[in-house]
């Protein structure tokens, strides 16, 4: 194999290998962290201290308790304060870390039945389109009118609790997720591995194996920058595309607890790809000023003996 063909092997390898090392880390963070339940468990447990999250469904629950209440405008507004203040204080509560946690486990359980079977959630009641995935705050609500009836505010007790859904994933996220999960659990574990020996293919068959490493690891490092420019992107187009009655404070504070994992990785493709393009062109600098060792004199070469007349 001539040179020219092993140069060019060797960069088509490595600029393969850089851009599936981002897309191998998405694919392994959506099948092995958001789709495994105790891990997505850890990610959101602490969510419920946060306060946009609490505020949040604060919110949510006592606009679902005054969609049931038919009072006229000013005991409405009392009610309204009384609500939100109850649920408020109820998200400070173990109860409530209890509650945000089974309602957490029941919609993850949910959105994985609906990406990996073909249920109920393809068609809606009627077989039109499919339905969503919702959070349900029916617990939480109950909690704050027993908290109402408490507190002695009028008619309390006669407030009947909805179910108050918070939508987790819409009808048509949902079709396009159960499309591409089948293939990210695939992809999950072979495009790293790829990645990997890509990389290590490239390295090998370089004529100059100090650049191609200085190139794998600068490229590495350009990979982990796309993928942190995809994170924030993502975040951005969610956050823009939130409906009316969605806190974008909270949404916010739920999507940086679920990309946490990304951000790491971003950082620490970032950091290798970086440290190793420079020791690579630390190691070429230092060999080329390493003087040549001094070549052997030479061996005196023996005359023929003369032969005496």
């Amino acid at each position: 194999m001539s040179q020219r063909v092993r140069g060019t092997l060797s960069a088509v390898l490595t600029v393969l290998a850089c851009l599936l090392a981002p897309v191998g880390a998405l694919a392994a963070w959506a099948t092995y962290e958001i789709a495994d339940r105790p891990r997505y468990e850890a990610v959101m447990a602490p969510l419920a201290a946060d306060p946009d999250v609490r505020e949040a469904l604060a919110d949510a629950v006592a606009a679902g308790i005054l969609r049931e209440v038919r009072v006229g405008p000013p005991l409405r507004e009392r009610i309204r304060a009384f609500t939100h203040d109850a649920a408020h204080s109820f998200t400070q509560t173990e109860a409530f870390r209890t509650a945000w946690h089974t309602a957490n486990r029941a919609a993850h359980d949910a959105v994985l039945t609906a990406v990996r079977e073909e249920g109920t959630y393809d068609r809606g009641a009627g077989g039109g389109e499919g339905r969503p995935v919702m959070l349900d705050l029916a617990p939480v609500g109950e909690h704050v009118k027993r908290q109402l009836a408490r507190d002695h505010v009028p008619f309390a007790h006669r407030i009947p609790v909805a179910h108050t859904e918070v939508e987790v994933l819409s009808a048509a996220q949902l079709v396009q997720l159960r499309k591409g999960y089948h293939v990210l659990e695939v992809a999950a574990f072979w495009l790293p591995v790829g990645a990997l020996a890509l990389a290590a293919g490239g390295i090998l068959v370089a004529t100059q194996r100090r650049r191609a490493v200085c190139a794998t690891g600068l490229g590495t490092a350009l990979g982990g920058a796309l993928l942190g420019v995809a994170v924030a992107l993502g975040r951005h187009l969610t956050l823009a595309d939130l409906p009316p009655d969605v806190s974008p404070a909270a949404a916010g504070a739920v999507y940086d607890a679920l990309t946490a994992t990304l951000r790491t990785v971003t950082w620490g493709l970032l950091g290798i790809g970086a440290t190793v393009a420079a020791a690579a062109w630390l190691t070429s600098r230092l060999a080329r000023r390493r003087p040549a060792p001094a070549a052997p004199p030479p061996t005196p070469t023996e005359k023929p003996n003369q032969v005496q007349a």
